[in-house]
């Protein structure tokens, strides 16, 4: 015959309900992380962000132009590395580089091959030293000039319809013929149009502000965005990136795309991936906190199992002072129990009790022997050896027993 036995739950099992009131909060934090995961997933599914993206409706995004160009019928292309740019572009295509400077020598020659074959339009967004010289040759820069609505003052069409906008930025100065000047600041260009072969030309804009989604609306930026990179059915808008491969291709020195890119903010360089990410781990860090918090519960009295008495506990804290030689602290006790004992003694304020100038005078008008140093003895300094220290003790008690019998 065989019997089976079941054993029985002891004293220290848990009971079901003890287990789900433990892990109930770190269920709950882990619930909160998932619905906060697809919550941001959601959020970040359509959107992007970015200084100069035509997919960002940041205030510096670009968002808005790009809608407002495929509303007339001209398509946007995105494109992050120099390869993929210079096969889309051809001569029904406009090619917008976002920032030329942070090109490679290597990559701006690259380009600047592409640019004398497509015969498109090229537009370069604030291009400085050190790309011009190669992107534009034969045009110079000047200072930056702040960035203000400026009068067109040249004859290009796009400019004279779109009146004032606002330009400033890069300044840039050409003797080439066939070239259009326009916007002037302190005269210098800042938005100069320059032929190029086979019915190509390249625009270089000073500044990308009219392209930013907080500006579109302003003066005629609109028009004149839409002017410059409407021109042609399609638009291939070339954000350059630090992980080009093109990038490393040729590098020497000054080539170096992170040296080209130290103008720029450290947290522009930075993927919003990344941001988001840091994001979510501190989330996470303060519910791990909230929870451990709420699983050790608040602070619980315990009583003691006996009653300790207050001449043992007078005795242990005298062996740690004497073990660590604390003299100046055992002094310091004893001398600040005595003046709290001896003010409501005297009539003394509990708040003047260790204050000389209220103590020491009515201490002396008690006793009779006016002669001692009462002062020394209340408020002097620590003890030098243990024997003075016993002689502090025994000269206390013997002043507050004749305070008390006087």
């Amino acid at each position: 015959m065989t019997t089976t036995s079941t054993a029985a739950p002891t004293s220290t099992s848990l009971t079901a309900h003890q287990i789900w009131r433990r892990a109930r909060g770190l269920l709950l934090a882990l619930a909160v992380l998932v619905v906060a995961g697809i919550v941001m997933a959601l959020v970040r599914s359509d959107a992007r962000h970015g200084r100069l993206d035509p997919r960002s409706a940041d205030p510096t995004g670009s968002r808005a132009v790009a809608e407002l160009l495929d509303q007339r019928g001209v398509t946007t292309r995105v494109v992050t590395t120099l390869e993929e740019a210079t096969t889309a572009t051809g001569p029904d295509t406009t090619l917008l580089v976002a920032t030329p400077d942070l090109l490679t020598d290597h990559q701006q020659s690259l380009l600047r091959g592409d640019m004398l074959s497509s015969g498109g339009r090229t537009v370069l967004v604030a291009a400085g030293a050190p790309s011009v010289g190669t992107l534009a040759p034969g045009v110079t820069t000047g200072s930056p000039a702040p960035v203000s609505a400026l009068a067109p003052r040249c004859s290009l069409p796009a400019a004279t319809r779109a009146g004032d906008a606002d330009l400033g930025g890069e300044r840039y100065t050409t003797d080439l013929p066939g070239s259009d000047a326009c916007y002037p600041a302190d005269g210098r260009a800042t938005l100069l149009r320059v032929n190029g072969p086979a019915g190509s030309d390249t625009v270089l804009l000073g500044t990308p502000d009219i392209l930013h989604n907080e500006r579109l609306d302003k003066h005629g930026n609109a028009s004149l965005a839409l002017q410059l990179l409407g021109s042609r059915p399609h638009l291939v808008w070339y954000l350059p990136s630090l992980g080009d491969p093109s990038a490393a291709t040729g590098s020497g020195s000054g080539d170096d795309p992170e040296e080209r890119a130290g103008e720029s903010g450290f947290l522009e360089l930075i993927p919003s991936g990344w941001l988001w990410g840091t994001l979510q781990l501190a989330l996470a860090a303060v519910l791990a906190a909230i929870w451990r918090a709420r699983r050790l519960g608040p602070l619980v009295t315990e009583h003691l199992p006996v009653a300790i008495r207050a001449s043992e506990s007078t005795e242990g804290r005298a062996r740690l002072y004497h073990r660590a030689n604390a003299r100046d602290r055992a002094a310091t006790v004893l001398r600040t129990a005595t003046r709290s004992r001896l003010a409501p003694l005297l009539g003394v304020p509990a708040t003047a009790a260790h204050s000389p100038e209220s103590l020491l005078p009515a201490v002396s008008a008690r006793l009779a022997d006016g002669d001692r140093d009462l002062h020394t003895l209340l408020f002097g300094p620590a003890p030098a050896d243990d024997a003075a220290l016993t002689l502090l003790a025994d000269q206390l008690d013997a002043l507050e027993r004749e305070v008390r019998t006087s």
